[in-house]
């Protein structure tokens, strides 16, 4: 990639050429997995399967299982949804809107953040389909043309604004990160031993040449699908805050919610970047291309989005008391002194108060003390989207029907599930896919180097 031409010694170290690049990156994926990456995946390929009876268990009897009532119509499903839509933003942000910004250091991870993104989002899709209780029918979702007769679709519906949502994000990501991947599918398919891998190789590189005219258009396409999935970071989760916001209920209908709900994205997408490349940079022994300068930028990000999510607390506090409205001040004191108020305090805790500790180099520096940020993180984030949903639903206007939430065990194994194929597809692609872009570390070399030979 020309993004940048300019040495960049504190991107990428240990003095590489360009040979080595290409030798440390391919090395990952020839020879037998580690026993570390076996453990991983036969753990991760357990939980995905209890995951599927699960759902399988769900699909047969019906959301009965869930612990809703009478009161409480959306909890664990719209939580996990929304939560797992949040994580693959960091991915888009990563990979198009620093790209636009010419940030050197997104070269070594925008792979895997991109990988990220379109298995979370594979998550996030779940969710909605097995909350429609018919989900054979999911398709009645689509404005297709069909022989239904007046049975149309309901543009008003939520549900139709995140099937567009979700199907657009997971195409133009997975466009976006397969074109990214195109020049080190060739530059692997020039490394490979004649046979059947080097013939997969050349078919996934659509004959890569390396030629001037074909950087030239491939770094075209690459600009524009940039530019493409730039507004898909807002509008997406946009779309998904709308869920709640069009509503008339105390505690969602808020015009915060659009940017709330964007910058929340990106503070949970973030931090499980962190924790995804600091377990792959160990694993993989990728020391020299996944460097503190990497973390510590993105503490940063993740350390800015925090003060403005911590922003978004006070000012929808503060609208709620300054209102007038008994109904919107009732729901946001319920929520932090009210029976569920242990959820509420979870959240400030790890979402604004854990992450302060960023503002110290030190803190940035050590990986130990970032992989304990970026769990609490998605704790906290976890439990923003409960305390948003639940807590505005389980005390209405009316104390009679005042009901409390218990989640069923078919729901956490559930939840549980999606992180077993969160897991099962990463390990699956640190396996088989180039972790770091090829082609896009060669750029952030000092271009005074000695290549070392053929790349």
């Amino acid at each position: 990639m020309s993004e940048t031409h300019a040495a960049h010694p504190q991107v990428i170290g240990g003095h590489k050429s360009l040979a080595a690049i290409s030798e440390d990156i391919h090395r990952p994926l020839r020879g037998r997995p580690s026993p570390y990456w076996l453990a991983g995946f036969l753990v991760a390929a357990c939980l995905l399967a209890q995951g599927l009876v699960v759902i399988g268990y769900q699909l047969c009897t019906g959301i009965g299982t869930w612990g809703l009532n009478k009161t409480i119509g959306w909890a664990f499903d719209i939580t996990n949804f929304v939560f797992w839509v949040g994580i693959g933003h960091a991915g888009t942000l990563i990979s198009a809107i620093l790209y636009l910004f010419r940030q050197p250091w997104r070269t070594s991870l925008n792979r895997a953040a991109e990988a990220m993104t379109l298995f979370a989002v594979m998550c996030a899709g779940l969710f909605p389909l097995i909350h429609m209780g018919r989900p054979w029918l999911f398709y009645w979702i689509a404005p297709y043309p069909n022989v239904r007769g007046p049975l149309w679709v309901n543009f008003r519906s939520p549900l139709v604004w995140d099937f567009f949502a979700i199907s657009t994000y997971f195409i133009v990501s997975l466009v976006f990160w397969y074109v990214g991947l195109i020049p080190d599918w060739a530059t692997l398919r020039d490394r490979t031993e004649p046979g059947l891998k080097k013939r997969i190789y050349g078919i996934l590189s659509f004959g890569w040449d390396g030629s001037y005219r074909t950087w030239h258009r491939y770094e075209s396409l690459y600009l524009l699908l940039a530019g493409l999935a730039t507004p898909l970071v807002v509008s997406v989760h946009t779309i998904v805050s709308w869920d709640f916001a069009t509503s008339c209920l105390p505690g969602w209908h808020a015009t915060i919610f659009p940017p709330y709900f964007v910058c929340g994205a990106i503070f949970s997408g973030m931090a499980m970047v962190m924790i995804l490349m600091m377990v792959a940079r160990k694993a993989m022994r990728l020391e020299d291309y996944i460097t503190p300068r990497h973390f510590d930028a993105m503490s940063r990000l993740t350390l800015a989005a925090s003060c403005v999510v911590g922003f978004a607390y006070l000012t929808e506090f503060f609208t709620a008391l300054y209102s007038g409205n008994q109904y919107e001040e009732f729901v946001f004191l319920n929520r932090a002194f009210g029976p569920m108020a242990w959820a509420y305090w979870i959240m400030v805790a790890c979402n604004v108060v854990i992450p302060q500790l960023l503002w110290f180099a030190k803190v940035r520096a050590n990986f130990a003390a970032l992989f304990v940020i970026s769990i609490a993180i998605n704790v906290g984030m976890w439990f923003e989207r409960f305390v948003i949903i639940v807590t505005s639903l389980y005390r209405d206007y009316l104390p009679s029907s005042w009901a409390e939430y218990q989640p069923t065990i078919v729901e956490i194994l559930t939840l549980v599930g999606t992180f077993g194929l969160f897991f099962t597809g990463f390990l699956l692609f640190c396996r088989f896919v180039p972790v770091i872009a090829i082609a896009e570390v060669k750029g952030v070399v000092d271009p005074a180097r000695e290549a070392g030979g053929e790349a």
